[in-house]
Formats: C-alpha cells, structure tokens, sequence
C-alpha cells in the first residue's frame, strides 16, 4: 500500500531539475508508510464493499423476477463489474492526487491525513452527483451497442474499453504523469466506436460513434485546462489586488503549517477539488457499469424500477401530447407497426436525417406503442421480463431522437418544444437511473484508490511544473478554479479531466506571479496530453477487434 517514490526519486519519466532538487530539502516527506492498522481497515473495507455490492445485486435480480443466470454469465457479470470498478479504483489515486498536492506541499495537511481528507470528499462527491455525466459517456457508444449490451459485441465493447484506458492510466503513473483519466475513457470509446464501425456489415449506419456528442465532449476536454490555466492566474492576481496579507504569498517555512485561516483555506480548497472530481469523474464508472448491469440483467435494471407508480399517468399523458406532436410532423405518412418504427428510426438516427414526414410518422408509432405498454401494465415497475427489453431500447430511440431534432435551431418551438422537452425528460426518467449500491460502490473504489499511489503525482504537480516553490495564494487558487469548473461541468453533464484543469491552473499561477514553468515537464504533460486520445483509441480498437473474436 506504500509508495516508495520520493521527492528524491529519479526513476520518474519527468527528471528533477536543480530547482526541484534545491526545494526537496523543504519539501514534504512522502516516504512514509502506512500504518498496518490501515492497511487492515482498507482491506476490511474494501472486502466489505465487494460483498455489498454482490448482495445488492442478488436482490435487485430477486426482486424483479429477473431468472437466474448461469455460472459462466454470472462470472463474465462480476468479471466486468470488477473491471468496472478497478477503472475507478486507478482514477482515485491517479488523478485524486493532484486535489492533494497543494495541501501536502504547502505543509496544511500531513500526506496521511490529506489522501484520508481526500478520499472522503470524493466517496461523498460521488454519493451526491447527479447522474448526468454518467449518461453523457453512453450516448457516446454507437446505437447498435448501446442496445445490445447483452450481446458477444457489449461484452467485448466493455471489456475493451476499460481495459485500454487502465493500461494507459497505469503505464503514465509509473512514469509521474499526471495524465487524464477522463481522456483516456473517452479515447477508448471512440476506439471502440471506429472498431466496431471497421467490422460492421456493409450498410450499417449506427456501428460508429455518435460524433454529434463526441465533438461537444471533446470540446469540454480541450477547453477546459485552458480556462483551468487562463482562471487560475486572473484568480491569483486578483487576490493580491483584494488580499494585501502577504503571508498568502510566501512559500512555506520548513515543515511548519501556515497560518490558520490560510491553513483552513487550503484545506477547503482541496476537499472542493476532492468532491467535484467525485462528482463527474465517480460518474464515469457509474454509466458504464449500467450499461453491464441492463445487458446481464436487462429485467432489473434495463427499466427504472424505482419509479413511483403516481408517475405513470403524467407519462401517459406526456407521451400522447408528444404523439400529437409528431404526428402534425407526419402530414399524411402512415403510421408504422412498433417494429417498423424501431427499424425507421435507428437508420434515421445513422444517418441524422430525423427531420421527414416518414420519421416523424415512426416516432409517433413509437410513442404511441411506448404509452399504451406503460398505461396496460399500470407502472414501469410491472413490465414483466419479456417485455423490458423492447420497452427500453423503444424508449432510448426515441429519447435520442428527440435530442438529436433539438438541436435543430428553431425547429420545435413554443409549446412543441416543452413537449418534446418534457417527454425526453419523462423518457430518461424511465431508463436512466443509477441504484444507490452502484453509487456507493463507485464511491468506495474511487475513495480507496486515493489512498494508494498517490504520491508519483504529487511529486509533479508540487514540485516540477514551477521553477520556485507552491505559495499558499498559488495552491488556492488552481483549487477554487478547478473546484468550479468540475462542478459547472457536471452541471452540463460534460465529462472534464481534473488533472489537467489542476495542472494546468498550477502552471497559470506560476506564469501570473512571475515563478517561470519547468518546461522539460510542461512538455512531458502537453506530450502525455497530446498522445492520450490517439493511443487510448489504438488500444481499445484492437482490444475490441481482438474480444469479438474470443467472445
């Protein structure tokens, strides 16, 4: 559970230059091991949360009816789910540690207590997220994956993705990289996205990415550590303009903490920086175990089971006024059988030409069909299992469809556009919901893999990404920015890296106060920055070409 790399090590990939070897001297003593009582309690939990999450997921399967599986599916099922969480496990400590290195650098918190702080705030980060950014990942995968989760191509599609972006998570920690992990998961769903596009039959049109959605969050990924960078360094100088005690700007003396209230500052900072990366990086993990959990068990969770029977009428009546909607759309297109519709708008949504009387005829079919199933069966708790699967991905196709018309400017508006608005929202109700066992669970690996490893990262965001010392001023401020800009992000359901947005704002503060950059590390960021998506989407493709094969 110890890491032996210190601030003296030089087995990282980012050598010290003279400055970092000058500040070591002063600097935090991250040689320490953890106490075997530790140790035992990581350990107890960490069993604890494996069974409960086993025994959640017995009793969700008991409770909707869901058939045994057998051994084998079972074993691929817990296989995948521990996969699923080791993923979230390598982010906690790989990326959590940049939420710590102001704190530990600047003498606020010992390293013990700050990776304990830490894992904390990120366990209760991601007990409170919202769920948004959880499904902002899936609408990424193609169509044809998404539903068919359960299928030879799901399995490998999960397997593939996840373990590409473990591998390159580990391989760039063992080098002191504080690379994303947020890159590295989205590099691999377009892996995955391309690959299955490359083996598709010829005529497929929904095998690929979803680049709509692809592009906006790769826009979030390539915006935000230059906000993190430009915010971080206007924070700065604008607290010397409002702040004129100059204890804030003065590096740490020896081993002794700052002052109190710069003290208490920084450790607020750090637990907001801790929260929000629970809160949009523990989301991750979450979508993609419910994409395992709704392919393995499509009767327990495939459908909102927790909905509240009092919520089906408002359904209902949603779905018909979305019906009249469409069906205004339609002019005098026949409305098509429930299997024709489904077939309609899938090849609609691969080529993104939604906006026909024919489309329009087949989502009004579907809604239709979607409503009179709810209204037979009095709730979506008592769809029976032959049912749930079609119900489901009848529901995801029309709530992508009307996310894909939407951003159509002007296409629906006034009272059309809060129907469709509404509707999407009632839809997304019915098949997008994460159970409390899957967010503690997340939350549990994510909160764990803090304590372990952290310190390579530490090293460089602390030491080698400015040629002087972290001040306080300095760590504050890249924590309040990237603190706000993870939380604005998850407000938006877009997935961000918290490494780059913390790095980045470190190096901001450095270029505002004058302290210079190590640009041997900026380059070895920007390169490791640079090279995630290409080779986490090279890793991933081949995985998955190579697992359609084994499955």
């Amino acid at each position: 559970m110890s890491d032996a790399f210190s601030l003296r090590d030089t087995g990282s990939a980012i050598p010290p230059s003279d400055a970092s070897q000058a500040r070591s001297a002063r600097g935090p003593k991250l040689d320490g091991r953890m106490h075997p009582a530790g140790i035992t309690v990581f350990l107890l939990v960490l069993v604890g949360g494996l069974g409960y999450a086993l025994y959640n997921l017995i009793a969700d399967m008991q409770a909707a009816g869901q058939p045994p599986l057998a051994i084998g599916a079972f074993a691929l099922l817990g296989l995948a789910l521990l996969i699923a969480l080791g993923f979230e496990f390598v982010n906690g400590f790989h990326d959590t540690a940049n939420a710590v290195a102001t704190v530990i650098y600047t003498h606020s918190l010992t390293p013990g207590v700050a990776v304990v702080y830490s894992g904390v705030l990120n366990f209760l980060g991601v007990l409170f997220s919202t769920g948004a950014v959880a499904y902002s990942v899936v609408t990424l995968l193609p169509v044809e994956l998404v539903l068919k989760t359960g299928s030879s191509a799901g399995y490998a599609m999960i397997f593939a993705l996840l373990i590409a972006a473990i591998v390159w998570n580990l391989g760039t920690w063992a080098l002191g990289l504080p690379n994303s992990s947020s890159h590295a998961l989205i590099g691999s769903v377009l892996g995955v996205g391309l690959a299955n596009q490359f083996l598709a039959t010829e005529g497929s049109n929904t095998s690929g990415v979803q680049w709509d959605q692809a592009w906006s969050v790769l826009r979030a990924l390539l915006f935000s550590p230059v906000l993190g960078f430009v915010m971080a360094g206007l924070l700065l100088l604008a607290m010397r303009f409002v702040i004129r005690n100059r204890a804030l700007y003065q590096e740490p003396e020896g081993d002794s903490p700052p002052p109190a209230w710069i003290r208490g500052l920084l450790i607020l900072t750090c637990g907001g920086v801790s929260f929000a990366h629970g809160g949009n990086d523990g989301q991750k993990g979450m979508g993609l175990i419910m994409l395992i959990l709704i392919g393995a068990a499509p009767t327990a969770y495939a459908l909102n089971r927790t909905m509240a029977e009092s919520a089906t009428p408002h359904f209902v009546q949603i779905s018909e006024q979305a019906r009249t909607v469409f069906r205004n759309r339609a002019d005098q297109s026949p409305l098509p059988s429930a299997a024709e519709a489904r077939t309609q708008i899938t090849a609609a949504l691969g080529k993104k030409d939604l906006d026909r009387p024919e489309t329009y005829a087949a989502l009004a079919a579907l809604a239709d069909d979607v409503a009179t199933k709810v209204k037979e069966y009095g709730a979506i708790r008592h769809v029976p299992a032959a049912a749930t699967p079609n119900l489901r991905n009848d529901m995801f196709l029309a709530s992508d469809a009307i996310h894909s018309l939407k951003k159509r400017e002007n296409l629906f508006v006034g009272e059309e556009a809060e129907v469709l608005k509404a509707y999407e929202t009632s839809l997304n109700d019915g098949t997008r919901y994460i159970p409390v066992w899957v967010k503690v669970s997340v939350a549990l690996a994510l909160g764990l893999g803090t304590m372990v490893g952290w310190k390579r990262i530490v090293v460089t965001v602390g030491s080698r990404i400015g040629k002087k010392h972290l001040t306080y001023a300095q760590g504050a401020s890249a924590e309040i920015t990237a603190a706000g800009t993870i939380g604005l992000a998850e407000a938006y359901g877009l997935p961000v890296s918290t490494t780059h947005i913390l790095s980045s704002g470190v190096a901001g503060t450095m270029a505002a106060n004058g302290s210079g950059l190590q640009w041997a590390t900026v380059r070895n960021l920007a390169a490791a920055w640079l090279l995630t998506l290409p080779a986490a989407i090279t890793l991933a493709g081949l995985l998955y070409a190579g697992l359609r094969f084994v499955f």
